[in-house]
């Protein structure tokens, strides 16, 4: 068995009343060339380490006030990574017979962030989950070209069932007619998972006010030819 990834966990209950509790969590992980530190609060990200850039990143959006984390936070998740390599070498050499279990994920979804704005900049998500052992490649392009400036992708947050779940963003702009896609591979996939959005938008539909104008011109019509006949029979009798 060759083995990759290890994947250390802790998960902690966060009080913030007597009568009302939220569940935050802790995730690292590692491979031999990479790794991933993130906090979640009720299974959202609130901070995750970008160790390619070398920052702190918090995802958090616009409409709530903002969960700051304490200098230093980044640098703990350095000294973290380090010791999550020596363990993997460890957890390595000691699970090195025992049999991998595949889950593979389920079809990824993609949805938009924020409301609809054509030429106003928004983000694309690409949800996957069910899958096993972690972690999920992500691919995304737009009108069949790939596409990597713009995108990310959070480490792999575990389910209740053992799976994982990933989530890859693409920043865009939106241009009526442009279509996105993501596409997902894993090991426990023969071929890649594929989902497709694309820009459009539905005018107001005017058939209703068009068929009650016309109804309602055979209406008076229907009327003023009543009135004609009822008082030209009047004048005759």
């Amino acid at each position: 068995m060759k083995m990759s990834k290890l994947l250390l966990i802790l998960c902690c209950v966060l009080g913030v009343s007597s009568d009302v509790l939220h569940e935050g969590g802790q995730i690292g992980g590692c491979s031999d060339s990479d790794g991933e530190m993130m906090y979640t609060l009720e299974g959202e990200e609130l901070w995750y380490a970008d160790f390619k850039y070398g920052t702190g990143v918090m995802p958090q959006p616009d409409f709530i006030d903002p969960i700051r984390f304490p200098e230093g936070t980044y640098e703990e998740a350095v000294a973290d990574l380090q010791i999550c390599k020596t363990n993997l070498q460890v957890c390595r050499q000691a699970m090195k017979d025992l049999p991998v279990e595949q889950d593979p994920p389920e079809p990824p979804i993609i949805y938009i962030r924020d409301a609809l704005e054509l030429k106003v900049k928004n983000t694309l998500i690409c949800h996957v989950t069910g899958f096993y052992p972690a972690p999920v490649e992500v691919f995304w392009t737009k009108n069949g070209k790939d596409v990597t400036n713009g995108t990310s992708i959070n480490v792999p947050s575990p389910n209740k069932d053992g799976s994982f779940t990933q989530i890859s963003r693409l920043e865009f702009i939106p241009q009526l007619g442009d279509i996105y896609s993501c596409s997902v591979e894993h090991v426990a996939l023969s071929e890649p998972l594929t989902a497709i959005w694309d820009v459009r938008t539905t005018p107001p539909s005017v058939g209703p006010l068009v068929f009650c104008g016309a109804g309602l011109t055979v209406g008076l019509l229907g009327v003023a030819a009543g009135i004609f006949f009822f008082i030209k029979g009047y004048k005759r009798s």
